[in-house]
């Protein structure tokens, strides 16, 4: 499949940071791209060249073929969702939404047609004559998508737009935003550092740190099979496991011996082990240090007998009875285990 938008060797420097180092990145036609990273990392920047709102020091970005570098935020095909919506509040939600059309010319009957129909997409056909400050904040949410929505942009741009919100609301809108995305099949970009909010939305995650890309693509792959050892800390939670790899490319841990391929005798490599693999069981002695309830399940931290310096996740039955000082036996499954380079 051809890529709708191509981002080819993006450096981006402010004074002596280096804030973005030659990424390079291809988004499909009607995917949703989630770009997730800490503080620094690189991904509002990188959406802000997306958007014509800055310059790239290297490189160029092409949309549905054109080269739009250069191109002004009014003139390329994107649109862009901010955190803090930017709505008009003197202005009608109907007037807010249409006015992308109305700076494009259109005549009033059409753009009012096209306003009221978007709205009704995202859920807001009754809100045309009211005003932003009779909205609570998701529905403000929704009535800044859909006016960027509405004037057709081959990529939609969302700069943690739902940062805003509580927990509740998040993950409902949350939900909205994908059924909205699928409904009108347009590519979605987001940045958020939110990794439950990162794989509750995508299709297509994009791990950046430092200003690179450490790992791309399905979150399921991303998070089962990280390609690094900072995608595997930052999708999700992992005990790390230093190691040592043999000449039979098996790494030997302080929790045993494991099938290492690709990584050459001698490495500095470790494991990483997802809490959610971790089970109480015959295995490995070790004593609770921490017990978090979660509601569904009990966050537990345990140090295996005989490895002081680890502190083994696990994510145990609500009813589990655990507390910190217990002695438990815990268990993994060694096909769950990944392998992982320093």
């Amino acid at each position: 499949m051809t890529a709708l938008v191509s981002i080819e060797g993006i450096s981006q420097s402010f004074g002596q940071a280096r804030v973005l180092d030659n990424v390079s990145l291809a988004i499909q036609p009607g995917s949703y791209t989630v770009l997730l990273g800490p503080s620094g990392s690189g991904k509002t920047t990188l959406l802000s060249i997306l958007g014509g709102f800055l310059q790239p020091s290297a490189g160029r970005v092409l949309i549905a073929g054109k080269d739009c570098t250069a191109m002004a935020p009014a003139h390329r095909p994107t649109a862009t969702v901010f955190q803090d919506y930017a709505l008009f509040p003197h202005m009608s939600v109907g007037g807010n939404v249409a006015f992308g059309l109305r700076m494009q010319g259109v005549a009033k009957a059409e753009r009012t047609a096209k306003a009221r129909d978007m709205l009704r997409i995202v859920g807001l056909d009754q809100a045309f004559d009211k005003k932003p400050h009779q909205l609570s904040g998701g529905q403000r949410q929704r009535v800044a998508l859909a006016r960027a929505l509405v004037v057709q942009p081959a990529v939609l741009l969302l700069d943690e737009p739902l940062g805003a919100l509580d927990l509740k609301l998040r993950r409902q809108m949350q939900d909205e935003l994908k059924a909205i995305q699928k409904r009108v099949g347009t590519a979605f970009v987001h940045v958020t550092h939110d990794q439950e909010e990162a794989m509750a939305l995508a299709d297509h995650i994009v791990v950046m740190n430092h200003g690179r890309i450490e790992d791309q693509g399905p979150p399921e792959r991303v998070y089962a099979r990280p390609a690094t050892r900072f995608a595997a800390t930052f999708m999700g939670e992992s005990t790390i496991v230093p190691g040592t790899v043999d000449a039979q490319g098996r790494i030997t841990t302080a929790l045993g011996t494991f099938d290492a391929p690709g990584l050459a005798a001698g490495s500095s490599a470790c494991i990483a082990i997802r809490p959610e693999h971790v089970l109480i069981g015959p295995g490995i002695r070790s004593t609770v240090t921490d017990v978090v309830y979660q509601g569904s399940f009990k966050r537990v931290t345990a140090i295996p007998a005989g490895a002081p310096d680890i502190r083994l996740l696990a994510k145990l039955p609500a009813g589990a009875a655990v507390q910190e000082g217990t002695e438990i036996s815990l268990r993994f499954d060694p096909g769950e285990v990944i392998v992982l380079r320093n």
